[in-house]
């Protein structure tokens, strides 16, 4: 069947995406955090999931690794497969601010254009683009996989930040300075989580 086939058609369902923050309590959107590995994505938007949930506020996490587990377990680290890992994360990060969650995305996603599409996707005033930067050293040094090892050893090819791009953001809504104790860094996603009036407590 076609992408677009003429027989699929879009149903709108009598409960609404305002219904469904009106029962949440909050607004719903897509934190994206960005950055490359090592730079503390994972545990910023962790530790940020943890304080939201001590608040009330109703959250979803989903993490770069844990999606290849299910969702994206039939691709690889192709670009191509790349591509359409983000693809499906946006498409379900999209259904899940739909339905009124706080939703934490942790990926590398090296591709400027490719954040910009699920931006579009996810819809402008619902999608906060979240910098980890971290020094290319510093994520070495913690180097928590051994990934970096293996691509200095050239047993890991196209590994991002080593032989592959990282194209970082260059306007995002919020950027983090990743050497940064984490405390620090929640406490500033939960000020601009505030100031844009997605949570009030």
């Amino acid at each position: 069947m076609a992408l677009h086939d003429e027989n699929v058609v879009w149903h709108p369902h009598p409960v609404t995406v305002a219904a469904r923050e009106q029962l949440h309590g909050h607004r719903g959107v897509v934190l994206w955090f960005t950055g490359l590995s090592g730079s503390g994505k994972s545990t910023v938007a962790g530790a940020l999931e943890e304080a939201l949930h001590k608040h009330g506020v109703s959250t979803y996490l989903l993490d770069g690794d844990n999606v290849r587990h299910g969702l994206c377990s039939d691709l690889g680290f192709s670009n191509d497969d790349r591509k359409e890992n983000i693809r499906r994360v946006g498409e379900v990060a999209s259904l899940m601010a739909d339905a009124g969650l706080v939703v934490l995305t942790a990926f590398i996603s090296p591709h400027r254009a490719e954040r910009q599409r699920v931006r579009e996707r996810v819809g402008n005033d619902r999608f906060i683009e979240v910098f980890v930067d971290t020094p290319l050293e510093l994520c070495e040094q913690r180097d928590p996989k051994g990934l970096y090892k293996k691509a200095r050893a050239g047993e890991l090819k196209n590994f991002t930040g080593i032989d592959a791009i990282y194209e970082a953001p260059e306007l995002p809504d919020i950027h983090l300075k990743g050497e940064q104790l984490v405390t620090n860094l929640v406490g500033e996603l939960l000020d601009l989580l505030r100031q844009d009036d997605i949570i009030r407590s």
